[in-house]
C-alpha cells in the first residue's frame, strides 16, 4: 500500500501559480504511474498530469497543457504539480495518485487531497 501526502494548495488570485507536492511512502516501484487529479464542486473527478516512474514523458490533459509541469524528485520520492497562469476553471481539490502498470483502476492509491482556489 502506497501512503500519498500531498500539500501547497491555497487561494491565488487568477494569473497566479502554484505548486503542488506529493511524498509517496511505502513502496512504488518502476512500473508505477503517479499523477495528478482534480475534482470541481458537482464535477466527476478527472485527469490532469501523469508520468511514469520508468521514464519516458509525461502526459497531460488538454486543459492543462502549457500551464501545468509535472515533475519529481526520486532522491525524496516526491512529485510536484507546477501550476501557472491559473484560471478560476483550475479551482478544485487536487488528489496525488499512484497506481501499478494497467491505468487507473482500483488498486490505484490516493492522497487525503489539497483544495486549489483561483480567484478572480
Amino acid at each position: 500500500q502506497v501512503q500519498l501526502l500531498e500539500s501547497g494548495g491555497g487561494q491565488v488570485q487568477a494569473g497566479g501559480s502554484l505548486r503542488l507536492s506529493c511524498a509517496a511512502s511505502g513502496g512504488t516501484s518502476s512500473n508505477y504511474r503517479m499523477g495528478w487529479f482534480r475534482q470541481a464542486p458537482g464535477k466527476e473527478r478527472e485527469f490532469v498530469a501523469a508520468f511514469r516512474w520508468s521514464g519516458g514523458s509525461p502526459y497531460y490533459a488538454d486543459s492543462v497543457k502549457g500551464r501545468f509541469t509535472i515533475s519529481r524528485d526520486n532522491a525524496k520520492n516526491t512529485v510536484y504539480l507546477q501550476m501557472n497562469s491559473l484560471t478560476s476553471e483550475d479551482t478544485a481539490v487536487y488528489y496525488c495518485a499512484a497506481a501499478p502498470s494497467g491505468g487507473w483502476g482500483p488498486s490505484t492509491n490516493w492522497g487525503q487531497g489539497t483544495q486549489v482556489t483561483v480567484s478572480s
